[in-house]
């Protein structure tokens, strides 16, 4: 069988030209080390580059009235991903459109993605929740479990689905409310987006997300991601 060439591969005959030698062989791999991940010298680069690649702060399409940079950086984390690389897109503003919740249901009528409610009440706390579907009147509860309560109460808490029920959005023309279970809701809202209330519910497992049940709200922004 004579030589041939294939893709710059020389395909030899049964007789080899030249003797190999096995010494030869041996000691290429006399310097071989096995070693863990963890022992990776390139680990630290890999790392430095996730970090300053992985967490990038979120493009803003408006201004937030007291949304600050650790607040962004600190919900971005735990955003479904279907939502991350897009812009957060302020929607709805009570300090832009005033205190209604039918203006907000207007306001993100057409969004197609998962909205992110935040609020700052009367004794300053920062607390909300990302929701899978925009809020809407709805004869049900809807949703999916992307959707999450969270409170910047002390430290920043987030409250995912525990699965032991699906009451994760309902909204009416007098009243918003987000999980459920036992007559209690995680965090409820009235009409007029002025007064609110939150409970420890089912759905989420969830602490009390201000510092009392009931609080007065002072803003209240919603950001779509498109």
């Amino acid at each position: 069988m004579g030589d041939a060439h294939v893709d710059d591969f020389v395909l030899l005959g049964e007789k080899c030209p030249f003797s190999l030698n096995e010494k030869l062989f041996d000691r290429l791999f006399d310097d071989w080390e096995v070693i863990t991940e963890d022992d990776d010298p390139l680990k630290h680069y890999k790392d430095a580059f996730d970090a300053e690649c992985g967490n990038v702060t979120p493009v803003l399409q408006g201004k937030s009235c007291f949304m600050e940079s650790f607040h962004i950086e600190k919900i971005s984390k735990y955003l479904p991903p279907r939502t991350v690389g897009y812009p957060w897109r302020l929607a709805f503003s009570t300090s832009v459109h005033g205190f209604s919740l039918k203006t907000l249901y207007r306001k993100v009528a057409h969004a197609d993605s998962a909205v992110l409610l935040v609020i700052k009440d009367t004794c300053g706390q920062v607390f909300g929740a990302l929701i899978s579907h925009p809020p809407m009147p709805s004869a049900h509860y809807y949703g999916t479990g992307e959707t999450f309560l969270y409170s910047f109460n002390l430290d920043f808490k987030i409250f995912q689905w525990t699965g032991e029920n699906s009451f994760f959005i309902k909204g009416s023309l007098d009243s918003l409310a987000l999980g459920g279970g036992s007559g209690h809701f995680g965090l409820w809202l009235d009409e007029d987006l002025n007064h609110g209330r939150s409970n420890p519910c089912t759905t989420f497992n969830n602490s009390i997300l201000s510092k009392t049940e009931d609080f007065m709200v002072q803003d209240l922004e919603v950001w779509t991601f498109r």
